[in-house]
């Protein structure tokens, strides 16, 4: 049998749905179906799916996200296009199938007996030899022999002008056929399985029964009917967020312009979230205990959840897909970092929000996420892991101001909890802070992490704080709250000049007063307009080491200005650490020891100072406390094509076994009378193989030898 690329032909009267049928039908057409498919797999491999749209038109700019957007490439296989396709490539295949099938079949049956000795002669695998018997006899002992080896035979006798001659037809490994039909049946078996557990139906239910996504908000129950699809839905895959004590029954479907809404014929209540952790804080184990309770009945079922041991009710799976927050309660203590703010304490629940009021400014703090777990890799880039989810992200790419990213080599370990929130303005702009609860080691410094971003895209950038001698925040706040206090600067540099110059020297102590009140207040950014005005499209230089920088570049002479800049950093360390002495004078605590550790910790403290001045907010949330509670996202799917895909791919397996491990062969030994009369007989020798190989050589060298009696 040959494999031909033309399509089914038709007798009928129109010329169009002929060739129509015929296109639909050749291999050609289907194959160009198959690689326009695997395009668009890659292309829904590379560009992430379901993502909001602002991280799109960040990523491929306005122009760009929306060309993509028009072409479905942010939800390619639930795309009209991409369905359209394989529903073409099933009809095609099928047709291509429905073609070739009675060949196959009719070649399968066929022995080709009535092959010329002339044609025999043009195979490459062919030889000649003289047998001591009658054609007959000859004949009949051949096709026992080749019988015996698991040939199947067909014997012919045909009148020649010498006498009766005998045709030996056999044939071996017919089942190579079957490989075609199983391979080609199993694109359509996916294909079918594609569409079933697609977004197929839920499509054509928006489309024909008036269904649309859902936009809005409030709670499950009041979403009207033509947002929800009936538990009767024949196929769907959602998920379910079941919180720790309640109960859940109605799956969400994600959609480009919203969400529907999926009844389940039962109820799922989470008795108890289990997650187990290796030493590292890596997640071991995902677990749910739950109850199954039948909407109709109200039979119950108890069973467990855990990732790749899924449960099933009435046909549907119940997968553990990851887990989230299910309302923990905390309570933030706020801290001032780049404004004059009194410390004060707040507590909300995850997922809502609280108003706060500072005079004329309104802003709305929202609880976003509590991460009990935190792992982090401090070993290259400081890559970090959301253990709620399956996969791996990196949580600290980079880091504002002085965050510099770690060289120390660390492994991966858990640093603790994290709070998550937003702080929006009366325009609604809102921008995202990350700060952990605990300080952590980084580059031999106990240091505070206070992330932000203003894109949920873009990664967090952290602000890295010291922790005081008490592993804690307060010295760096009292120090902040010092640096903006007049009065307190002033005195600190008194106490500085004091014990900087001698006491017969009041010129030079004068002096000294004089530079560490410049270079003090130009840190504290009081004296932000004595700076000069930044280029456009240049942010203002505030405070910091940054507005010292500016002072020197605007007054000092550039052969001058390292030498001034020495003089000016130094007086700044020292009027600073006065300041720290004075806030702690005044909170009661001791007076810190000049020695290594407090060296470290005010450099870093003055790098930290100057940095917040970039800090977006007057005051970060710390984390004091929380009551966790934990909830489970399942995945609930009916998917009655996953039958049919199995079978697809068993039949797939077998198609390409088939047609890469079984050779088909057939052999023909025409036998001719011989010169001598009945005794003897000239027999010619043929092998044809589908696939030309060493092994084939063999086999008939073999065949010629115990066949014909001839040496090879």
């Amino acid at each position: 049998m040959t494999v031909s690329t033309e399509g089914l032909q038709i007798r009928t009267g129109s010329r169009w749905v002929s060739q129509l049928v015929e296109l639909l039908s050749s291999m050609r057409f289907a194959i160009s179906l198959l690689t326009v498919i695997c395009i668009a797999s890659v292309i829904g491999t590379v560009v992430k799916q379901h993502e909001p749209a602002n991280n799109y038109v960040n990523q491929f700019g306005p122009f760009w996200a929306d060309v993509f957007s028009s072409a479905k490439l942010y939800t390619v296989y639930s795309a009209w296009w991409f369905l359209l396709i394989l529903a073409f490539l099933v009809v095609s295949t099928s047709l291509c199938i429905t073609r070739n099938t009675p060949k196959i079949f009719s070649d399968f049956k066929a022995f080709k007996e009535n092959i010329r000795e002339q044609s025999l002669k043009s195979f490459p695998n062919r030889a000649e030899g003289l047998v001591n018997a009658s054609p007959e006899a000859a004949a009949n002992r051949m096709g026992q022999q080749l019988l015996g080896s698991g040939w199947k035979v067909k014997l012919q006798s045909r009148e020649t002008p010498s006498g009766l001659g005998w045709m030996v037809a056999a044939k071996k490994g017919v089942a190579n056929k079957i490989g075609y039909l199983a391979a080609h049946s199993a694109i359509v078996l996916v294909c079918i399985g594609g569409l079933l557990d697609g977004d197929l139906i839920v499509q054509a239910q928006m489309w024909f029964n008036g269904k649309t996504p859902f936009t809005g908000g409030g709670l499950i129950a009041d979403v009207p009917a033509q947002h929800r699809l009936s538990p009767s839905n024949p196929t769907f895959r959602g998920n379910l967020l079941v919180t720790e004590g309640t109960t859940a029954s109605t799956a969400i479907l994600t959609q480009p312009t919203g969400v529907m809404l999926q009844d389940l014929p039962f109820s799922v209540e989470l008795k108890k979230f289990i997650v187990e952790y290796y030493e590292t804080g890596m997640p071991r184990l995902f677990a749910s205990d739950i109850v199954i309770r039948d909407n109709e009945t109200g039979e119950e079922r108890a069973t467990r959840v855990e990732v790749n041991h899924p449960a099933s009710y009435k046909g549907i799976n119940i997968y553990q897909s990851s887990f989230d927050d299910g309302g923990s309660k905390v309570t933030l203590k706020a801290v001032p970092i780049n404004g004059a703010v009194k410390p004060f304490e707040v507590s909300g629940v995850i997922g809502t929000s609280t108003p706060l009021s500072n005079g004329d400014d309104k802003l709305t703090l929202e609880y976003t996420s509590l991460r009990v777990i935190n792992v982090e890799n401090f070993a290259g880039q400081g890559s970090g892991t959301d253990v709620r989810s399956v996969d791996l992200r990196t949580s600290i790419e980079s880091r504002l101001g002085s965050g510099h990213k770690t060289v120390t080599e660390k492994a991966l370990r858990n640093v603790g909890p994290s709070i998550g929130y937003k702080l929006r303005d009366s325009a609604g702009q809102a921008t995202e802070y990350h700060n952990y609860m605990l300080p952590m080691e980084l580059d031999g410094a106990r240091m505070y992490l206070l992330g932000m971003r203003e894109a949920t895209s873009d990664p967090f950038r952290y602000l890295r704080i010291p922790a005081d001698d008490q592993d804690s925040l307060d010295g760096f706040t009292r120090l902040q709250t010092a640096l903006a206090n007049p009065a307190m600067r002033e005195a600190a540099i008194k106490r500085y000049a004091a014990g900087a110059v001698e006491a017969n020297r009041p010129d030079l102590a004068e002096a000294l007063t004089a530079s560490a009140g410049r270079a003090l207040g130009l840190f504290a950014g009081a004296e932000a307009a004595s700076l000069p005005k930044p280029l456009p499209g240049e942010p203002a230089v505030k405070g910091g080491l940054q507005a010292v920088s500016a002072f020197l570049e605007a007054n000092v002479p550039e052969a001058e200005r390292e030498r001034a800049g020495d003089v000016l950093v130094r007086i700044l360390n020292g009027t600073l650490f006065e300041l720290l002495q004075i806030s702690r004078e005044q909170a009661g605590l001791a007076p810190l020891e000049r020695n290594e550790e407090t060296q470290r910790f005010m450099t870093l403290a003055v790098i930290a100072l100057s940095d917040a001045f970039l800090y977006p907010a007057p005051m970060a949330f710390e984390l004091k406390d929380f009551t966790h509670v934990q909830a489970s996202v399942f995945q609930v799917a009916r998917a009655p094509g996953q039958t049919i895909v199995y079978l697809g791919c068993a039949f797939l397996i077998l198609g390409v076994f088939a047609m890469l491990y079984v050779r088909e062969r057939r052999l023909w030994i025409w036998l001719a009378p011989g010169a001598q009369g009945a005794s003897t007989a000239v027999a010619t020798m043929a092998l044809s193989s589908n696939r030309k190989t060493m092994e084939s050589d063999q086999e008939f060298d073999v065949l010629k030898t115990q066949l014909l009696k001839v040496s090879p």
